[in-house]
Parts: structure tokens; sequence; C-alpha cells
């Protein structure tokens, strides 16, 4: 009885242990990536806008090139901060 007893759980741990080898690897390879193209494709608004001439926002080059500059400019010199600590206190 005792051998029996020995034998059916000597079976269940290869029957557990020869579980754990199968893989589920071909199975993810296969779908590597299309959650990622899922989400790229449903976030792209237009996805012909780069064969597109004419401006989106109706912005021309001298303007565009202006903002541009002045968003560069104002990380080269950025305006002071404020002392937190004097905020409601001082002159009116």
């Amino acid at each position: 009885m005792r051998r029996n007893h020995f034998l059916s759980a000597s079976l269940a741990c290869a029957m557990c242990a020869a579980a754990g080898c199968a893989s589920t690897t071909p199975e993810l390879d296969r779908q590597f990536g299309q959650s990622v193209s899922l989400l790229n494709a449903l976030q792209t608004r237009h996805p012909d806008a780069a064969r597109n001439s004419d401006p989106v926002n109706g912005m021309d080059g001298k303007a565009a090139k202006s903002a541009y500059d002045a968003y560069q400019k104002s990380y080269q010199t950025p305006e002071p901060q404020s002392n937190a600590f004097t905020i409601g206190v001082g002159g009116r």
C-alpha cells in the first residue's frame, strides 16, 4: 500500500515537472510586437499626413521658424524663478 502511494506521488511530481518544461514561446513569438503596432496605428490620426503638401494649421515658414527660435531661446535664457517664500508677502 505504501509503495502504491509512493508511485502515485512520484508520477504526480514527474508530470508536474514535465508540464513545467512545456514551452509557450512559439505562441508568444508569433504575437510579439502586435500590441505596439496596434497602439501606434490607433494613435495616428492622419496616417497619410506626410504626403500632404498643404500646411495643416496654415502657418507659413517664417512664422514657424520664428516660433521655433523663440521656443529654443526660452531654454537658453530662462526667466528667473521668484522666491516661493515671498508669495503674498510684501508691498501691494
